[in-house]
């Protein structure tokens, strides 16, 4: 009679959760490395070659530094900390900027749009009710196409609203102000 298949038991890392052959694969397998070199070391036996070449790259150029009087050793500069998406995309920084975009509905009716105040420290609620006070319209904040939240203003304030918010707000300057004319964007300044 034919023994039973025992079930085979697999080894998940403990930072992504991933079974260790696939960490690779993974959102971050910088931070999986040394899991991996403590607990697996026969499934990436080149990390283990890595690890000490690092190491010794690192003895090499350590020293003592002279006139500190602490006799503390030397670090390098600290790298930036990259936010990662899932999927191991990295995530970039907005830009301050302040986007006006006018559009036009029916032929004849016009919404101003204003995105970007939030990224200033701008609460948009407050933003769209000083706008829809100074120039006596309907304005409330929207969630856009981009699923970012961005202010609608009836009618056609678009270079008007330019003076107002680097009036109202002062952290927002005329340079970090654009337009968008014809699909492009064209500096208010």
């Amino acid at each position: 009679m034919a023994e039973k298949p025992q079930p085979v038991r697999v080894l998940y890392c403990a930072v992504c959760s991933l079974p260790a052959e696939y960490c690779e694969f993974g959102p971050d397998f910088e931070k999986c490395k040394p899991w991996l070199i403590e607990n697996a070391p026969d499934i990436y036996p080149d990390l283990i070659k890595e690890e000490a070449d690092k190491v010794a790259n690192q003895l090499k150029t350590t020293g003592i530094s002279s006139g500190a009087g602490d006799g503390a050793a030397t670090s390098a500069p600290k790298q930036e900390e990259v936010k990662r998406l899932p999927g191991g995309k990295v995530k970039k920084k907005a830009k301050q900027e302040v986007v006006i975009e006018k559009v036009i509905r029916n032929k004849r009716k016009c919404i101003t749009t204003v995105k970007g105040l939030e990224l200033f420290g701008v609460k948009l609620t407050d933003a769209s009710k000083k706008l829809g006070k100074k120039f006596a319209t309907g304005a409330s904040v929207v969630k856009g196409p981009t699923e970012k939240e961005q202010i609608d203003v009836q009618g056609d304030i678009a270079y008007d609203v330019v003076e107002f918010i680097t009036d109202t707000w002062p952290d927002v300057s005329e340079s970090s102000i654009f337009f968008i004319e014809d699909g492009r964007k064209v500096p208010a300044a």
